[in-house]
């Protein structure tokens, strides 16, 4: 049974279910629920904290294929996957301009963000996706074996991944227009 259809049937099911995780990924919740929430706020940021990001979802990303998928004798076909989706979404989202109020301060050598919930939403949606395919794999341990199951969870893994990355780039162009 799928966790969306046993949670659908049987709500009351999710209090076994966050009882079961382990405590470190509570930790990894709050930390990552910092970090998005940091961004909700106006900030300075200097280059190694706006690329911060995008590297640890890219990793917490990474991790989740890995981590389902790495006895499925498909992992360098998925990690190709996610590499196409990455690209994907990144030469997408970079043609995009940077978020209203974004400004790069040379003197400073620091990056100007207006607060926003994109990066929290983003940050949820990776989170939440690692953790309910955790969740489904501790229940059906064999859909790490469905090639269908594994492709779809590794193209959205790279999607995110991706939208990270290209709102990271679309601020960084602000620098190289300055110099």
């Amino acid at each position: 049974m799928l966790l969306t259809q046993l949670l659908a049937d049987h709500p009351e099911a999710i209090v076994d279910i966050v009882h079961h995780t382990p405590l470190w990924v509570g930790g990894v919740l709050a930390a990552l629920l910092t970090l998005g929430a940091s961004a909700l706020r106006p900030r300075a940021l200097p280059l190694g904290r706006l690329l911060a990001m995008p590297l640890v979802m890219a990793g917490l990303a990474l991790w989740g294929v890995q981590s389902a998928f790495g006895a499925s004798g498909r992992l360098v076909e998925l990690l190709a996957l996610w590499a196409a989706g990455y690209g994907a979404a990144l030469a997408l989202g970079a043609q995009l301009r940077p978020p209203a109020g974004t400004r790069y301060d040379a003197a400073t050598r620091r990056f100007q963000l207006p607060g926003s919930g994109v990066p929290m939403l983003l940050i949820l949606a990776v989170f939440l996706m690692k953790y309910g395919v955790g969740v489904q794999l501790a229940m059906e341990p064999r859909l790490a074996l469905d090639a269908g199951f594994a492709f779809a969870v590794t193209a959205l893994y790279g999607l995110l991944s991706g939208l990270f990355a290209a709102r990271g780039l679309r601020v960084l162009r602000l620098a190289r227009q300055t110099v």
